[in-house]
């Protein structure tokens, strides 16, 4: 066997060094540190003459999502003059328009951004990163993007660059994810899912609805009913607007024909998120405990799922 001359040798040693180190930069070893996410300003307690969860029915999409938010006691519970205001609806896909309720209802969204508005935040800017197509298609085909021009709001693309390695420190498995700085930043979060059926997770709500503004969500699915309760714990929404006005109720979550979706003409508002996802899932059928994420974040103190604990008001416009 001929012995390697020393040029031989460290032209060797050079090319091996180099494959390590692009192998460490392209695999999976040590992350990053992960930064801390700020303390978003907890909406107050209701008063004895509010509600804790408001339930609103009626066919004009705008007008129950304003009336669920007055049995709240109002956007100013939530808003306050000068707050950045970020809306998160679900604009998963870029194909379907809003007949097809695999996105939230433009008129609910809309209405929630002129609310906020005149409650005098400093900006409301709704986003979304969908899975399926563009975000610019999306928040066109959804019928949303226009919807919240016209009530005065922004839509925002998501900029890869604002997405950081974010702590997690109540997360049980999860301690870290990459998440959407500007959301973690905002005064306030509006969660706005559409209730809807999913393959996965057996129900879309709004704690799944979070899935949205991280990168790698994919990733998420092992073990997905504790990965999107640690999420959620990190995230904790101001405020969530479940859209129930028409709902999903098989092949989702982006489904494809009108003969899934049933009109039920509700909205569902709670500062918990828990309780309303819980009285979301007995629209299907389902008792709260029975969606892993739901039962999850219950369990880590997110919320209540215990709806006979609780006061709701059902109202109708």
């Amino acid at each position: 066997m001929s012995t390697l001359t020393r040029r031989q040798f460290l032209g060797l040693t050079a090319r091996v060094t180099g494959a390590v180190l692009i192998s460490t930069a392209c695999s999976s070893g040590p992350a990053a540190p992960a930064a801390e996410a700020p303390s978003r300003r907890p909406p107050p307690a209701p008063s004895e003459n509010q509600a804790y969860l408001a339930v609103a029915r009626g066919d004009d999409a705008a007008a129950i999502t304003a009336r669920a938010i007055t049995a709240l006691g109002g956007i100013e519970r939530f808003v306050r003059a000068g707050d950045d205001v970020i809306i998160k609806p679900n604009i998963c896909v870029d194909y379907h328009p809003p007949e097809y309720a695999a996105t939230t209802h433009p008129a609910v969204v809309a209405a929630l951004a002129s609310l906020c508005l005149g409650a005098g935040a400093r900006r409301v800017r709704v986003m979304d990163m969908p899975f399926g197509g563009t975000p610019e298609t999306a928040y066109a085909v959804s019928g949303i993007g226009d919807a919240v021009r016209a009530a005065g709001g922004t839509m925002e693309v998501m900029s890869p660059i604002r997405f950081a390695r974010t702590a997690i420190p109540a997360g049980r498995d999860i301690t870290a994810w990459e998440v959407y700085q500007d959301v973690l930043q905002a005064d306030v979060l509006i969660n706005v899912p559409i209730a809807k059926h999913h393959s996965l997770a057996r129900l879309s709500l709004a704690a799944k609805n979070l899935l949205g503004v991280i990168q790698r969500p994919n990733q998420m699915h092992r073990n997905l009913g504790q990965r999107i309760a640690d999420l959620a714990s990190l995230m904790r929404p101001t405020l969530t607007v479940v859209d129930a006005t028409r709902i999903l109720v098989d092949h989702g979550p982006t489904g494809g024909s009108l003969n899934d979706v049933r009109q039920t003409d509700t909205v569902i508002a709670s500062h918990d998120m828990v309780a309303a996802d819980a009285y979301a899932a007995t629209l299907f059928g389902l008792r709260g405990e029975e969606i892993a994420y739901v039962k999850a974040s219950a369990d880590m103190g997110l919320g209540t799922l215990d709806l006979s604990a609780i006061r709701i008001e059902e109202v109708h416009a």
